[in-house]
């Protein structure tokens, strides 16, 4: 029995050693978890900086030819000779296409003989005036027939007249059938073949010239811009950046030319017309570009990545890395984002660093990794993927 009670006693001092050893290992585990800190996010951070920073409106708008002529005949004939490549540059005066001349050389060639036999007959009954006045004086010849030639000079007079300005209409039919590029420009498509009959009446004419140096743009911004580029106009010309519709290929600089002047009531919008100098002729009638309408430049302003700006609950944040490493979320005012920048009116300063890429895995408090180089460019496609996935 003695022995049996030993026994029992020795167990329970066992079972209490060894739950106390359990226990231990327990606190010891768990104080050793609490004493390794949480790895640290990998994240591609940013800096705020600070400098000259231009302000854009930004519109759609469709390019239109500064001017545009379509070269048409003044008279009917068959075209005989076309001088000109479809597509060329012309310039002003250049022959573009010949009429046949022959009717109308034959035509002034009778106007001028007309006028010629009307010549001589006045000098002719000038002389015969001059003659029968002297009469006259003499006693002669009845003051009648003085009357009656001169009467007769003053016809042939006017006779003359009416035959130069024949000679000067039959002139400019000849002259009609050189067709002639009315302005500098590039030539469209021919609309009629050499050998052709060619009329006045031809809605298409001969070909259509465009002037494309300089040439215009006609663009809209929104009716409540209107105020204040009036007010930026006073100031000074505005200038105007034209980029291809993809937003990435800047084509030419021009200066606004003018507001229109009244608001499409339809759509709120105001249209704006501004002229480019077109120099590497980047710039075609009937062209859709995006026009960046430069309002000012803010001196000093502050700029992020575009990708830094987050959207919550309470409006745009970003996180601000500490100089602990650790991120803190700050509510910031974005006035605009332009070419993957994005200016900060307040919330920032100068300097600070900022989580560029990499926000989806951030708590308040966190500690953050920098990554550089070509682990952050990694980064930024794991980030992005990861984003995309639901």
């Amino acid at each position: 029995m003695r022995t049996k009670l030993v026994l029992i006693v020795a167990a329970l001092i066992a079972a209490g050693a060894a739950a106390l050893s359990a226990q231990h290992l327990h606190a010891t585990t768990e104080a050793g978890q609490a004493a390794v800190p949480p790895p640290a996010v990998p994240v591609v951070a940013g800096t705020v900086h600070q400098g000259d920073v231009p302000i854009y409106l930004r519109g759609v708008g469709t390019v239109i030819a500064y001017n545009n002529v379509i070269v048409r005949s003044q008279i009917t004939g068959q075209i005989v000779k076309i001088a000109f490549n479809q597509g060329q540059a012309v310039h002003q005066g250049d022959l573009l296409a010949e009429i046949d001349p022959r009717p109308y050389q034959a035509q002034l060639d009778q106007a001028i003989a007309n006028r010629d036999r009307d010549q001589a007959q006045l000098v002719n009954a000038q002389a015969n005036l001059d003659r029968y006045t002297s009469l006259q004086q003499k006693g002669y010849a009845s003051t009648q027939l003085v009357e009656t030639q001169n009467a007769q000079s003053a016809q042939l007079q006017a006779m003359v007249k009416s035959d130069e300005g024949v000679i000067e209409q039959a002139q400019t039919n000849l002259s009609y059938t050189k067709l002639t590029a009315p302005i500098d420009g590039v030539s469209g498509i021919r609309q009629v073949d050499i050998g052709n009959i060619i009329h006045p009446t031809d809605p298409n004419g001969l070909v259509d010239v465009t002037q494309i140096q300089p040439i215009s743009l006609i663009f809209s911004l929104p009716q409540t811009d209107f105020v204040e580029i009036q007010q930026e106009m006073t100031r000074g010309p505005l200038a105007v950046l034209a980029y291809s519709q993809d937003d990435k290929t800047k084509l030419d600089e021009g200066k606004l030319d003018l507001i229109d002047n009244q608001i499409v009531q339809t759509t709120g919008t105001i249209r704006l017309r501004a002229s480019f100098p077109n120099a590497k002729r980047m710039l075609w009638p009937g062209e859709l570009i995006d026009a960046r309408l430069l309002l000012e430049t803010r001196h000093d302003g502050l700029t992020i990545p575009a990708s830094a700006v987050q959207q919550g609950p309470n409006g745009s944040f970003v996180w601000v890395i500490g100089p602990d490493e650790t991120v803190q979320t700050r509510p910031v005012t974005i006035s605009q984002i332009s070419e993957g920048q994005a200016l900060v009116d307040s919330g920032l300063q100068a300097n600070e660093k900022i989580v560029a890429e990499g926000q989806y895995r951030l708590v308040a408090g966190t500690r953050v990794q920098e990554l550089q180089g070509q682990e952050a460019q990694q980064a930024d496609l794991q980030s992005s993927v990861e984003q995309e996935i639901p």
